[in-house]
């Protein structure tokens, strides 16, 4: 903490504050700024595990690998776990995460009890649903425009050592809408099977399963996809189910080995290049790297000139869809966009709270759609984020803001609480030392 006070006093009055982080996973372009940012090294570690009350008190840029490392010992894990390993709980708590247990559990700020923050005035505030209720609220979706998370208190849940895993496949996509459909209400498969973890992935119009986890404690041989074998293709069969088993810390960090699928771009998934590639390097931090180097230097637009081909458009998005309208925009995305896997994950917030960067319907049950690639240019910048994002809205969905987003700025105050997000700024950052929402989200500061 002292450290983060002693850089914020260190910078010029004028400067915009900005974290120094060694690790991201915002995939949105921005300038490049001189400023040295602040020091977060002290914040990286959990501060306690209190296994009785089933919380832990954890700094805001600690990884959830290390968090899930720190609870799995005493039988608990977070009640949501992003399933990437450097994500922070800052930054999922302040930019949205999700994953399998979001159908039953929410968004990971959900179980958020109370925070430190901050402030843009420099500041540490403690913000809770009772305490700075305003702040509490408005963080979620702030990105660090409000202020950075500096301590999270987070409920955790008992989780069991394994996960037996029941791949489900479909041959239309409204046949598995309609079953994520019926589990989410239920939490339970149609023969009666308590559901823990719930998603899914789309390959094709007739090609899409569902991925249903269940917590035991039965011991058995487990399978390991941190070697040749790669999980999202062993979850592809020609019909009806198949099973699967993983430890729960494999479980959590299923998707990581292989970015999702994204290491394919990496030559990684090639079994010849795979066998080489160190283990240690096999997951989602290492890939990042390099797609950062990718981006630096525009490696893949230079090699598509050299083929003769036109640069190509980064749509790398998360959209959270209502359900009852997710297989019109799949059936819309499959026609429009040439991206395939497509992962979802079912999700329905926990209470009745006012998220009012984020607002999204209490107890109604939305998909997370994700799809991370690229595809040719349009005829303007942005031209397939932008129908996406079109699409979206029109079918009353959100976007996440990782990524890039072309908004203009009155569709965008209405789409991310503008009002709301305005009151807490004048009452935290007054100075405006943080940036702006819009323009870190949309101008890429």
């Amino acid at each position: 903490m002292e450290r983060l006070l002693a850089s914020y006093r260190a910078l010029p009055a004028t400067a915009t504050v900005r974290l120094a982080k060694p690790t991201s996973n915002l995939f949105r372009s921005r300038d490049r700024v001189e400023v040295r940012g602040l020091d977060t090294s002290g914040l990286t570690q959990v501060i306690a595990v209190d296994a009785e009350a089933r919380t832990a008190d954890v700094a805001g840029m600690c990884t959830y690998e290390d968090l899930v490392a720190a609870t799995l010992p005493h039988g608990l894990a977070p009640l949501v776990v992003p399933q990437l390993k450097t994500i922070t709980l800052g930054g999922a708590v302040t930019g949205l995460g999700i994953e399998s247990t979001s159908f039953r559990s929410g968004l990971p700020h959900e179980s958020v009890l109370e925070l430190d923050i901050l402030t843009g005035e420099g500041e540490v505030v403690t913000a809770s649903p009772t305490e700075h209720a305003d702040l509490f609220r408005a963080f979620p979706n702030s990105y660090g425009t409000l202020g950075y998370a500096v301590r999270l208190r987070i409920e955790l849940e008992p989780v069991e050592p394994f996960v037996a895993l029941t791949h489900l496949r479909f041959h239309a996509i409204p046949d598995l809408i309609a079953a994520m459909d019926r589990i989410v209400d239920t939490g339970a498969l149609d023969d009666g099977t308590c559901v823990d973890y719930l998603d899914g992935v789309v390959f094709s119009t007739d090609e899409s399963y569902l991925c249903a986890g269940v917590q035991t404690a039965a011991s058995g041989p487990t399978s390991d996809y941190t070697g040749q074998r790669i999980f999202y293709r062993s979850i592809q069969h020609a019909d009806g189910a198949t099973h699967d088993r993983l430890t729960i810390h494999d479980y959590l960090w299923r998707w990581d080995t292989d970015w999702f699928w994204c290491s394919q771009a990496f030559g990684a998934q090639h079994p010849l290049i795979r066998r080489f590639w160190p283990r240690r390097y096999r997951r989602s931090s290492a890939y990042w790297k390099l797609m950062k180097l990718e981006r630096r230097y525009d490696i893949g637009n230079r090699i598509e000139r050299f083929r003769g081909r036109p640069p190509r458009e980064r749509v790398i998005q998360d959209v959270e869809i209502p359900i009852e309208r997710t297989a019109e925009f799949l059936d819309w995305f499959l026609a429009e966009v040439p991206i395939e896997p497509i992962w979802l994950c079912p999700l329905r917030p926990r209470d009745d709270s006012d998220w009012r960067l984020y607002p999204l319907e209490p107890h109604r049950t939305y998909v997370n759609v994700g799809f991370w690639s690229t595809v040719p240019v349009g005829a303007t910048e942005g031209a397939t984020n932008r129908l996406i994002e079109h699409k979206v809205s029109e079918l009353d969905g959100h976007k996440s803001l990782y990524s890039d987003a072309y908004y203009p700025r009155d569709e965008f105050d209405a789409l991310y609480g503008g009002d709301a997000y305005r009151a807490a700024k004048r009452r935290y950052d007054p100075g405006s030392r943080l940036l702006d929402l819009y323009a870190k989200a949309v101008q890429r500061r």
